[in-house]
């Protein structure tokens, strides 16, 4: 499972934050889009949220739900159509929204591992594929449906710039972007330098109505490509004043939406319970930081979302969820779910599963309805499901729609 903390925040109009005397005005949520007029797509969220992919208005209306009521939405990392449907039927099952997220190499995969990735082409054209299968089949599971992308370090910005292009292609064509939101993890580099970067990136993305996600310290461990094994252990929990100066910075850009991937202990991978050391208190103390320097009555003014949780207990997810977490990235038990499921189905037609005829029913009996790829692929898929429906448990996710 992974967790990086994160915070949502939205340059803005200033009644909920700012007093008159702070110099900048971050945006706090828009109200509701919800009229009396409007038809309420679920009973329990704003009218504005709506089944299929979720940008803008209704994505702010979503998380900004989540903040109040709660809960964090499972945000899931994908390789192909197989794992992006199971995160939507696990939502189905679970009643609450879901956050499919792209990779680097998630999206050459999907565009095939055979091909050439100069320029980073099959990363961009797998991600772009993968978006539109999305956007294609998601009004058909009845649930909400975040479309994100996950790290990307500054050598791997051709990839977000190529991204974008197609953003704003679709944008130009729809009305609203391709993706609901993206991120930069610039945490290697001087943090003057990473937010400066972002400052760059999410004007681009504003206009786009596109939320950027970007990191402060840095999630130990290794993930698909980026491998933190041997970062100095200071360097896993990032500082209130820290996230304070990019706020503040961020917030300075019209129309900005923006998650901040604050560390606080997180790693990547698999680990045993008490082998990771969170400290979701560094969650709280930013809140109450932020909080006074905006000279706000809202206890919770930042949004956070978490990478890098494998190990952690419910109750330090739950307590970070108490200091207005979000969204919690998944993805290592994921992996393990997928996998697990299509084990179970050889182990139980192994016998069947040795050549294409003959089998324990009968030498002559033929077996295609067992090695038929998608009846081993439909089991990771269920598998994977149901661990995604015990995250959303966790996350307090369940029947949050209706």
């Amino acid at each position: 499972m992974k967790l990086t903390s994160a915070i949502f925040l939205l340059a803005a109009t200033a009644h909920a934050f700012a007093p008159q005397q702070v110099a900048f005005r971050p945006k706090t949520f828009l109200a509701s889009t919800e009229t009396a007029a409007e038809t309420k797509a679920f009973a329990k969220l704003p009218a504005s949220i709506k089944p299929g992919v979720v940008t803008g208005q209704a994505l702010k209306d979503l998380l900004a739900d989540a903040k109040e009521k709660g809960y964090a939405i499972p945000g899931v990392n994908i390789v192909g159509t197989n794992s992006i449907n199971a995160c939507m039927e696990a939502a189905a099952k679970y009643g609450g929204p879901i956050m499919v997220t792209f990779s680097k190499g998630g999206g050459q995969f999907i565009a095939g591992k055979s091909v050439k990735n100069d320029n980073d082409k099959a990363s961009i054209a797998g991600c772009i594929a993968g978006a539109l299968h999305v956007r294609e089949v998601a009004e058909l599971y009845g649930v909400p449906v975040i479309l994100h992308t996950d790290h990307c370090q500054k050598s791997w910005l051709p990839w977000m710039d190529g991204l974008l292009a197609a953003n704003e292609k679709y944008y130009e064509q729809h009305g609203v972007p391709l993706f609901s939101s993206h991120m930069l993890d610039l945490s290697e580099e001087p943090l003057e330098e990473n937010i400066a970067i972002c400052k760059e990136y999410m004007e681009r993305m504003a206009k786009l109505d596109i939320l950027l996600e970007f990191e402060l310290g840095v999630t130990g461990g290794e993930e698909d490509g980026v491998d933190n094994s041997d970062v100095d252990s200071s360097r896993l929990y990032t500082q209130p004043e820290e996230v304070y100066y990019a706020y503040e910075q961020l917030s300075q850009v019209p129309n900005a939406m923006f998650t901040c991937a604050a560390s606080f202990g997180n790693v990547h991978g698999v680990y045993a319970p008490g082998n990771v050391e969170l400290k979701p208190v560094i969650l709280h103390n930013t809140q109450k930081y932020i909080q006074e320097k905006l000279g706000t009555d809202d206890t919770k003014p930042m949004f956070f979302v978490f990478h890098g949780g494998s190990g952690s207990s419910v109750e330090d997810i739950r307590y970070a969820i108490e200091a207005g977490v979000v969204k919690m990235n998944i993805d290592t038990d994921t992996q393990w779910a997928f996998w697990d499921g299509m084990r179970q189905y050889e182990a139980k037609y192994h016998d069947y599963l040795q050549s294409q005829i003959g089998n324990p029913d009968g030498p002559e009996k033929p077996n295609k309805k067992y090695y038929d790829p998608r009846m081993c692929l439909r089991e990771g898929e269920a598998a994977m499901a149901a661990r995604l429906v015990k995250a959303a448990e966790d996350l307090n996710c369940v029947n949050v729609l209706n």
